[in-house]
């Protein structure tokens, strides 16, 4: 039975910490929800080699609709954490203890949300202190799973182990 992921993205994601995730969910048999500020709106990749359609409105999804949370790379964490929305929502998981799957500058929108206290993590080295001052156990590996609930990467090298672990939470 396939699971439904939320993914919050916006302009300036990271192509392929988007693209290569999204694939590898969907052809597992998983939905994908790309979800903004406006639904039906296309965001573009930082490369602009991949865009995404925005199936949904942050003002219209309800975290409980979800089974998973996706939060892909780039500039677009950074720009989704500005909005209380955003951090809401990511909030939600992490308190719920739903899978949160959180690639290169993703966990961005997890410190704001305060959530990364205690947990075992990764990131994009520049996000390492950020990381550590939240309380995050920042580790320098390829992929980092936290209480089977929290997968993280450093970047797009580490997408291979980045999906096989997010798919492993999502059986």
């Amino acid at each position: 039975m396939g699971k439904k992921i939320a993914c919050v993205v916006t302009n300036m994601f990271e192509d392929s910490e988007y693209s290569e995730p999204a694939k590898a969910f969907q052809e597992a048999g998983h939905t994908v929800v790309a979800i903004e500020r406006e639904k039906g709106k296309t965001v573009t990749g930082k490369n602009e080699e991949a865009t995404v359609s925005i199936d949904e409105s942050i003002d219209n999804v309800n975290p409980a609709d979800f089974d998973a949370l996706f939060i892909p790379g780039g500039f677009s964490p950074d720009l989704l954490r500005e909005d209380e929305r955003f951090v809401t929502f990511a909030k939600t998981f992490m308190d719920e203890k739903k899978p949160v799957f959180a690639i290169c500058h993703g966990p961005q929108l997890l410190i704001t949300a305060k959530t990364l206290e205690g947990r075992s993590a990764t990131g994009y080295k520049s996000i390492k202190v950020d990381m550590e001052y939240a309380g995050a156990n920042y580790k320098d590996e390829e992929v980092v799973v936290c209480g089977n609930q929290l997968v993280t990467s450093r970047d797009p090298h580490d997408i291979p182990a980045f999906n096989r672990e997010s798919l492993k939470l999502l059986q």
